[in-house]
Parts: C-alpha cells; sequence; structure tokens
C-alpha cells in the first residue's frame, strides 16, 4: 500500500488550493468562512436545483385529487 499525499481541490468558495482530506473539517472548502458563505448561498436561494415542470398544478389536476387536496385544507 502506498501512501500518496492528499489530494488538493480549489475551495468552491474563494478557489484557493485546500486538501480533500477527512483531517480537514471543512472539506471540500478551505475553512469554515467559505462552508457558512456558500450555506447561506443555498439558504437565500441564489442557487437553485432546477426543477422539471411535471403538469401537477392545482388547475390542472383530476376532480377527485382536487378533492383530496380541499380536504387537507379545512
Amino acid at each position: 500500500m502506498t501512501n500518496r499525499p492528499p489530494r488538493q481541490v480549489a475551495c468552491p468558495g474563494c478557489s484557493r488550493p485546500t486538501v480533500y482530506d477527512p483531517a480537514n473539517p471543512w472539506r471540500p472548502f478551505c475553512s469554515e468562512r467559505c462552508r457558512l458563505i456558500d450555506l447561506g448561498h443555498w439558504a437565500n436561494e441564489t442557487y437553485r436545483v432546477p426543477a422539471e415542470e411535471d403538469g401537477l398544478e392545482p388547475g390542472n389536476l383530476a376532480a377527485a385529487e382536487t378533492d383530496v387536496l380541499s380536504s387537507f385544507r379545512e
């Protein structure tokens, strides 16, 4: 078994090189600051995962499905 050096990656927050290793508690980030900034972007919806339209808008539901949904609102 060879002892390889830890892998270096670019921090997603600031692009500085950082060690991608279990010893780095903030991996893949270089610091807690970069990790928290990234979390804030997700919380503020700056980053979004695109959703596919499935056609299940309330106006497009069948009558039976609409009845079920309305029973939850009462």
